[in-house]
């Protein structure tokens, strides 16, 4: 019990630590921390207010909703009141009968914030209006109902822009939780699946890669981030992809690859981390969308394969099985990249592939199209 005790918590460690060192983190959320920003660099942010309230957490917009509105009110609330004292409107100045107050019923501080409310809101319930004998008034109403409106129009446009951000868009867009390295297409390949959780399609979607890692350069320089670039390609090519079911992306180790020195019983020593970008175009709100995550050498499988995921039903359906999303075969696999290539007998597997036991083969008398 102690040693299994023990593992879990080596285990949890390994991971939290992995965690922390991450760069991109599996959700797609860049793990980087901004030290000694200069002073004058701050003001930056209020002078983009636009994009700094668009950004912040919806605790903090709800904040600033409130505190905006209730500051507004009390504000022309007590400019009210003020106007209301220089007429001789309030109750302890005893206007006489005759006196023509700038404002009805606005008698104190609390109906001169209740004023400022209705009016700021719209909302009139008929006791306390204005009258023709203060212009000041007049003037000052004028002001508030401009400054509403533009509270008001800022406010639903910083709702309105946070609700439709692309980033939640990106949410239904899932990458498989690992990569394996199995043979394919002639050479050992590098294996990632993506899946589009939702029926609209991402228009124009582009795959590629960055390798980030620490390196030494010739001048005897240490790069922290040095970043490699790692193309990946599907069946149907590398650009303009249809992203309308689960695809395998593939990156093919040869020698320009920076995994060909690379070997099973070296893999998770390496130090590296394999940040993945997928950028389309939301077919349904025509927004611009990035979905990122990161592989580290922990998260690599070598020697397995992803299951099958995709087959079709006697009544001519396409049906995507998301319980094998993720799911891993071994499979016969090289040592290495330069033994495949390079040594015989080192490059076996299977060349009738893994059998998709949810497939059947049907005769369609007419195709009058495929059901999704």
């Amino acid at each position: 019990m102690t040693r299994s005790l023990r593992e879990v918590m080596k285990e949890y460690m390994s991971e939290r630590r992995i965690r922390k060192s991450r760069l991109v983190t599996k959700d797609g959320r860049c793990n980087i921390e901004f030290g000694t920003v200069m002073d004058r660099h701050h003001y930056a942010y209020f002078l983009d207010i636009w994009t700094t309230f668009v950004e912040c957490r919806w605790r903090f917009v709800v904040l600033h909703f409130i505190a905006s509105f209730t500051l507004s009110w009390f504000i022309f609330g007590l400019v009210w009141f003020w106007i209301a004292r220089d007429n001789g409107d309030l109750t302890w100045q005893n206007a006489t009968e005759e006196h023509v107050p700038c404002v009805q019923n606005v008698i104190d501080l609390t109906t001169a914030f209740l004023y400022s409310l209705e009016t700021q809101t719209t909302i009139g319930y008929g006791n306390r209006y204005i009258t023709n004998a203060c212009p000041g008034a007049v003037a000052l109403i004028i002001i508030q109902c401009l400054i509403g409106a533009i509270i008001n129009c800022f406010w639903c446009g910083v709702v309105m822009t946070k609700i439709s951000l692309p980033k939640k868009r990106a949410k239904t867009i899932t990458f498989s939780e690992s990569a394996v390295i199995c043979p394919k297409k002639g050479t050992l390949c590098l294996q990632i699946r993506v899946a589009n959780l939702r029926k609209t399609l991402m228009i124009g979607s582009q795959i590629y890669g960055k390798l980030f890692r620490t390196t030494v350069t010739p001048e005897g320089e240490t790069v922290i981030m040095d970043q490699v670039n790692i193309d990946f390609t599907v069946d149907s090519g590398k650009d303009n992809l249809f992203f309308v079911c689960p695809l395998s992306l593939y990156h093919m180790i040869d020698k320009t690859s920076p995994f060909f020195e690379m070997a099973v019983d070296t893999l998770h020593e390496q130090e590296f981390e394999l940040v993945v970008f997928l950028d389309g175009t939301a077919e349904s709100t025509s927004f611009t969308c990035q979905v990122r995550t990161s592989y580290v050498p922990q998260e690599i499988m070598w020697g397995y394969d992803f299951e099958p995921i995709i087959s079709r039903s006697k009544e001519g359906k396409y049906r995507v099985d998301f319980s094998n999303f993720a799911k891993v075969v071994p499979v016969p696999t090289a040592h290495c990249s330069y033994c495949y290539h390079n040594e015989p007998g080192h490059h076996h597997h299977s060349r009738n592939g893994i059998e998709n036991q949810g497939f059947e083969v049907i005769d369609i008398d007419r195709p009058n199209g495929t059901n999704m």
